[in-house]
């Protein structure tokens, strides 16, 4: 039988990138029965492109809070809307903690669930992607700062390459408890624990419509690539569904025991 004095579970849900409102309605619908199934003590979600497609907004947040969601990750595209601007300081919202310093924002956050406390950490990749500060660094510094406070840590790191992404996660392994990707939008099949006790997935997937081409309407697309010219990309509609993972992590040390990978239709 298993000791719970010395090993207590803590599952936590991390939801690939919200895309607009088909996006929203998924987790609307489909978050409480995964909560409930899965015995869910914590859901964090990216939420960079959940007002439209792109970005943040009040209501957008209000209403991902409102459907059970705990903390919000995002990426390069945080700050594409103006109206992020009016929700960037909420304590459970993070933008990748690589930014310049004079970002508005924090790059991490700690919260409490059931007497336990959990370290969020947001990081956003430079290959193919901006240049901005290195995510290896600025993890390193984050990690010293919080990891008194908090066993289990989280990293989202939201970046193209799934070579940086990798890399990552052996560079953290032992230090953080789960690294988890985002940002391309299409959940891979290498989700694993490493030996020192880190779980790790390429890309935890897209939460909205998956009859598209990473969210948006596949004709809109393909007219871009046809043409060269400038184009409308519109969130599509169609096929929904909810995809990520769930960590089942061992509260008193810190290491994922399991991942696996979430994807309901809506």
């Amino acid at each position: 039988m298993l000791n719970t004095q010395y090993s207590i579970p803590m599952n936590i849900l991390f939801i690939g990138d919200i895309v607009g409102k088909p996006g929203r309605q998924a987790i609307k619908q489909l978050l409480p029965k995964i909560v409930e199934r899965e015995g869910i003590g914590l859901v964090i979600a990216n939420a960079e492109n959940a007002a439209g497609g792109s970005s943040l907004n009040p209501n957008s947040v209000n209403e991902l809070f409102q459907s059970g969601i705990d903390v919000l990750t995002s990426g390069d595209h945080i700050f594409r809307r103006p109206e992020a601007l009016k929700v960037i300081d909420h304590p459970f919202i993070l933008r990748p903690e690589n930014l310049p310093p004079a970002a508005l924002g924090k790059g991490h956050c700690l919260i409490e669930k059931n007497g336990i406390s959990i370290a969020v950490l947001n990081l956003q990749g430079r290959v193919f992607m901006s240049a901005i500060e290195c995510p290896f660094r600025a993890a390193q510094s984050a990690i010293e700062k919080i990891k008194n406070d908090a066993k289990i840590i989280i990293v989202d790191i939201h970046a193209e390459a799934t070579s940086e992404k990798i890399a990552l996660s052996f560079f953290l392994e032992g230090e953080v408890s789960a690294v988890l990707g985002t940002h391309t939008h299409v959940q891979t099949a290498d989700e694993k624990i490493l030996p020192a006790g880190t779980a790790y997935i390429s890309d935890a997937g897209m939460t909205g419509p998956c009859d598209s081409v990473i969210g948006r309407r596949k004709e809109k697309v393909i007219e871009k690539f046809v043409t060269g010219m400038p184009t409308s990309l519109e969130v599509a509609s169609e096929d929904i569904q909810l995809q990520g993972v769930v960590v089942d992590i061992d509260e008193q040390t810190g290491r994922a025991r399991a991942i696996k990978r979430i994807k309901e239709k809506l």
